[in-house]
């Protein structure tokens, strides 16, 4: 049991940090938006189009790096995935003109595609069921996490060193593969029901296809709900508040505390009420709160705002792992659900720069609320229209783990 314990925590230590660095690079991005636009004379709506581009390029490493995942295992892969995205992160601090930074921002797009699916699968394949949810939310909260370190980095060295040396601290994932590669074991879920040929792989696939269709537009609107009031938002404070660097990123901090303890809180309330309730009530939640996170007419209640929106984003959010591996397949859950989330961020991914255009012709307050009460209410919608599989037992002759005391399927 102590061995489990370890393992379990080395896989979750391991797809989180991974989720981390990955959204740290992603972040910087977004937070030196103006000032990279400055550097190659590109406009905002340029340069927000180069987070469009990631986004976009994102399934391309998730049916990869997911494939590979099912058919050799979860470890190598991640491996894999990890130094290629650290080497382009280093690279786009290097970009020496606006092609170069584009064409390595798709580049980065294809690793950070890869390493969601196959890290959360093998941290959910370990964890204990009783605590699926919970530690759903952690994992999930990586994402957060590395929205807050970046608002971190960018408060404490933008204006000392400018832009381009934040990326260079994209090189952290390669030695993550290094822990990867000595304390993470492969998954016995895996073991227990890889399939044996690509064919074989194939007919699972092809078999659970309205399944992959449905988690495709449920991740769909929960892309749109996540970068429809994340990405843009330092730029929103930027334009309309004319907050400087460092009060953006302090803004940026106290909204993703609120996003990491959403993810905490709705996850483990998720294994008490079920995935699709907690998704719901939070989502329910973001809307009414959506005047406060915006159109506050003082600071404080900025912040407020800003730290609650991110509560319920990141709490709905939160279940996500837990939720769509329960509801995969164990022969596909390498690539089924990293390949429909990236899926989903490519069928959302035109959303900040939509945003971008739609604060040209109103005000940014205007277009940030309109676009999150829209997409909130369609991704409860999409929830509602799902089922669940709430602490189901993974794995072909693996013994089952203790299940809550409040286990149903619906």
């Amino acid at each position: 049991m102590k061995d489990q314990a370890s393992d379990h925590r080395a896989a979750l230590l391991a797809s989180f940090l991974g989720w981390t660095l990955d959204a740290f690079d992603f972040f910087l991005v977004v937070f030196c938006l103006t000032s990279i636009g400055k550097e190659f004379g590109k406009s905002d709506a340029a340069i927000a189009l180069s987070i469009t581009v990631t986004l976009a390029f994102r399934p391309i490493g998730a049916f990869l790096f997911g494939l590979l995942a099912d058919r050799y295992g979860r470890r190598l892969p991640l491996m894999i995935d990890l130094i290629f995205y650290s080497v382009v992160e280093v690279l786009t601090g290097l970009a020496p003109n606006y092609a170069t930074f584009m064409v390595l921002r798709a580049l980065f797009g294809i690793g950070m595609g890869g390493e969601w699916g196959v890290g959360a699968s093998l941290a959910m394949e370990k964890v204990p069921v009783r605590l699926r949810g919970i530690l759903s939310g952690l994992l999930q909260s990586g994402y957060a996490a590395g929205n807050l370190l970046a608002a971190l980095v960018y408060f404490f060295l933008f204006e000392r060193l400018g832009w381009r040396p934040l990326f260079f601290l994209g090189g952290l994932p390669a030695l993550l593969a290094l822990f990867v590669r000595f304390r993470v074991k492969e998954s016995e879920v895996w073991e227990q029901s890889r399939e044996q040929s690509w064919g074989d792989l194939r007919r699972v696939l092809v078999s659970h296809w309205k399944l992959f269709v449905y988690l495709t537009l449920l991740m769909t609107m929960m892309n749109f709900a996540s970068h429809g009031t994340q990405d843009m938002y330092p730029t929103f404070l930027e334009r309309q508040w004319h907050f400087s660097p460092s009060l953006r990123s302090a803004m940026a901090g106290i909204s993703m505390v609120g996003a990491i303890l959403g993810g905490l809180t709705v996850g483990w309330l998720s294994d008490r009420i079920g995935r699709r309730k907690a998704m719901i009530l939070a989502l329910i939640a973001g809307i009414l709160l959506v005047p406060l996170w915006v159109y506050s007419p003082t600071v404080a209640l900025l912040m407020l705002g800003a730290f609650l929106i991110q509560f319920m984003v990141q709490g709905a959010w939160g279940v996500i792992p837990a939720h769509l591996a329960e509801l995969s397949p164990d022969s596909v859950r390498g690539f089924m659900p990293g390949f429909a989330y990236q899926c989903g961020v490519l069928l959302a991914s035109s959303i900040v720069y939509l945003e971008t255009v739609f604060a040209n012709r109103v005000t940014y307050a205007t277009a940030m609320a309109l676009t999150a009460v829209t997409v909130f209410t369609l991704a409860a919608i999409m929830t509602a229209l799902g089922k669940e599989r709430r602490a189901s037992t993974f794995g072909k002759g693996i013994a089952p783990q203790p299940e809550p005391a409040a286990y149903e399927r619906s």
